[in-house]
């Protein structure tokens, strides 16, 4: 027998969902940090909207606000004002509880640093989000996304045993284990040398074009974001435009125009 709802809750229900086919959804998201004069505007209202299996890259000048968007747009952090939709789920105002089992079980994350830990085996890196989501620790599945990312044979080794490239291919598994609704990437190939680079990219726009994953990637990398769908230009915390399959000079050259329009912006206020 189904539960009949109440008026109100149906509403609140409609008001929820976002819009059909989005992964990732913004709307009106701002971020300050401080009071009065001393108040920093990190994200002065970001409007978004990203289709299911799309690869899109995130840049801007040192300080645009890249980190913050990706931080609020991955319900790491809360933004000040608007919305941010997941898969068509509202978590503006989630409680932290059910905001942690979200990312745990529905978001996966590719970070600079890997974050791998040293005393677990590569499988269990690998499997650690299930165990923090209370899910049964599927080894099949673990064997599946280690072979997709070309390390089937080091399930048993320890992360300090691997090369940084190989690290950062267990921390692309450990993203893809859960079949999440949307991989976000923070500067995934900043330490890494530029072939080495050029593999973990490959990983992560065949998980797009193979396995229907929708990635956000931020980076500096210009050679990075040509591997995207399309490149958004973040600019005093709001969006100045984007690139649809620009190649790495394309890039390049409007980073150099944002970059120094800021640059000219500062010695202005100054």
């Amino acid at each position: 027998m189904r539960l009949r709802r109440g008026k109100g809750h149906a509403a609140e229900e409609r008001q929820a969902q976002g819009t059909p086919g989005l992964a990732v959804e913004l709307r009106g998201v701002r971020r300050q940090y401080g009071r009065g004069s001393g108040a920093v505007h990190a994200l002065a209202g970001i409007d978004l909207a990203l289709p299911h299996g799309t690869f899109t890259a995130v840049m801007g000048p040192s300080g645009s606000g890249k980190s913050t968007f990706l931080q609020c747009a991955a319900g790491l952090d809360r933004p000040t004002a608007g919305s941010v939709r997941l898969g068509g789920t509202e978590i503006t105002g989630m409680r932290e509880n059910r905001l942690t089992e979200l990312r745990r079980s529905r978001l996966g994350f590719v970070f600079q640093a890997f974050n791998l830990l040293p005393s677990l085996t590569v499988e269990q890196n690998v499997l650690l989000p299930m165990r923090l989501a209370g899910q049964r620790q599927d080894r099949r599945r673990a064997a599946s996304v280690l072979a997709q990312v070309g390390l089937s044979d080091k399930a048993r080794s320890r992360p300090g045993e691997l090369s940084g490239g190989q690290q950062q291919r267990v921390a692309i598994a450990r993203a893809l284990v859960t079949s999440p609704d949307v991989i976000f990437a923070d500067e995934p190939t900043g330490a890494l040398d530029t072939a080495t680079a050029t593999g973990v990219l490959g990983l992560l726009r065949q998980a797009v074009d193979t396995l229907g994953a929708t990635v956000v990637m931020v980076t500096h990398d210009p050679a990075a974001a040509a591997w995207a769908d399309r490149v958004l230009f973040l600019a005093d915390g709001v969006f100045a435009g984007g690139l649809d399959g620009g190649s790495a000079e394309q890039i390049a050259a409007r980073m150099a125009t944002l970059t120094s329009r800021a640059g000219a912006m500062a010695g202005v206020a100054a």
